[in-house]
């Protein structure tokens, strides 16, 4: 395996005006929070779009950066809005940790502002912020406030590893501790912002995960996974294990003016602080090998999102585990449905991969069943009386008002469009 250092002093040494001088020439110049060509740069606007850009593309981010500059145009602007407001502007986004750290973070470098005069002006400082990693910080020291500063991302890890041919597995500590030690290495310490923004372009555009463009490269003579025709084997990473399954019925609880019940997410969990339909998990079934479902010893197991057929149910595994995925309002709704024998159909369903829509998480597979139900003014008032004693915040509306004015996730605007 080659050592960290492998490639020659020369190398080494020519990395960055090489990068550079392909940046200057076939770089991307325009992105709105783009800082090395201004003498005045903006952290606000760094930090930003490097949250945004967390784990998402460019051309994603770009309308949601400007309706956010549109409307929080400072950090001040941000600190003091109301969450729900953040979340609307953020829903469709994914990944909504993102927006409750982005929102608590203003409030943070408010607080240091109004303390200092200023930003926070050292690694330190912007890590303390929240969401706030290495990588992130340093974007900002380079970029945002034209200081010293090193990135790797995940397309920074992907052109070192390529170039230097590293093979240790990069979601590994000992990796990435040797990756940042040859970041720290190659990036130089005047223009270290140009540099940055060089490292991420080079791996957004030529250096790409599937195809990267060899040929175009600066740096394809001495890239050692270029030489072995090995590009695509790099980075190393350990094999993910499939995802698993979730199912839920998505309760459209309707009254007689078409006004839907949402419920605000808790802050914790998936959707923290946006709104949502109130969910029903369905229980999992899985279908365990027996004889009598077979008529063989030897049958193999169906994969967890298989469609079991003709199973016989006294093969059948059920899982009550699920009943603690519902938040505090859906279980006082499931209790006030089962009571009032509203429920559309029973909680407990074998598992289906044909559900209308299915919406994909980072750790699961969600797929998820519209459920229509229409109440009279007596049970919605009763429902609400349930649901206040509680301290839910939920909101009655129609499908177009609750678009236009909630942070909905991606997995409800899908339900509201197939519902039109």
């Amino acid at each position: 395996m080659p050592t960290l250092f492998s490639q020659p002093d020369s190398s080494l040494n020519s990395f960055a005006s090489r990068l550079l001088d392909w940046f200057a020439e076939n770089g991307r110049h325009d992105l709105p929070w783009q800082q090395h060509q201004t003498d005045t740069p903006n952290p606000y606007i760094v930090w930003l779009s490097e949250v945004m850009l967390q784990q998402t593309q460019v051309t994603t981010v770009l309308p949601y950066f400007a309706r956010f500059m549109e409307s929080f145009p400072t950090v001040q602007d941000l600190a003091a809005a109301e969450w729900d407001l953040v979340a609307e502007h953020w829903a469709g986004l994914g990944y909504y940790a993102r927006a409750r750290n982005l929102h608590k973070g203003a409030k943070q470098l408010v607080e240091v502002i109004d303390e200092t005069g200023e930003f926070p002006q050292t690694l330190a400082g912007w890590e303390a912020i929240s969401g706030v990693g290495p990588s992130t910080a340093g974007a900002i020291m380079a970029m945002g406030l034209h200081h010293y500063g090193v990135i790797c991302d995940g397309n920074v890890k992907r052109v070192l590893t390529r170039w230097a041919a590293i093979d240790g597995d990069i979601t590994k500590s000992a990796t990435t501790k040797d990756l940042w030690a040859l970041a720290e290495r190659l990036t130089p310490t005047e223009n270290s912002g140009l540099f940055a923004q060089a490292m991420m372009d080079m791996g957004a555009t030529l250096c790409t995960r599937s195809k990267p463009a060899c040929l175009l490269c600066p740096l394809k003579e001495d890239c050692l996974a270029h030489a072995q025709g090995r590009e695509t084997d790099y980075p190393v990473k350990a094999k993910k294990q499939p995802k698993p399954s979730k199912f839920s019925d998505a309760l459209l609880i309707e009254s007689a003016d078409s006004e839907i019940l949402w419920l605000q997410r808790p802050d914790n969990g998936i959707w923290g602080g946006l709104w949502s339909l109130p969910l029903q998990f369905i229980e999992k079934i899985d279908v365990k090998t027996s004889s009598k479902a077979t008529g063989k010893t030897d049958a193999k197991k169906p994969a967890s999102d298989d469609k079991p057929t003709n199973i016989p149910s006294d093969v059948r595994s059920h899982e009550k585990v699920y009943e603690t995925e519902f938040t505090t309002a859906e279980q006082i709704i499931n209790e006030w449905l089962t009571k009032n024998k509203l429920a559309a159909q029973s909680v407990s369903k074998s598992l289906l991969d044909d559900a209308p829509i299915k919406h994909s998480l980072t750790h699961f597979h969600w797929y998820l069943t519209p459920q229509k139900l229409t109440v009279d003014a007596a049970q919605i008032l009763e429902l609400n009386e349930k649901l206040a004693a509680a301290e839910i915040d939920f909101k009655w509306l129609t499908e177009q008002t609750a678009q236009d004015s909630l942070g909905l996730p991606r997995a409800m605007e899908k339900i509201i469009e197939l519902l039109q």
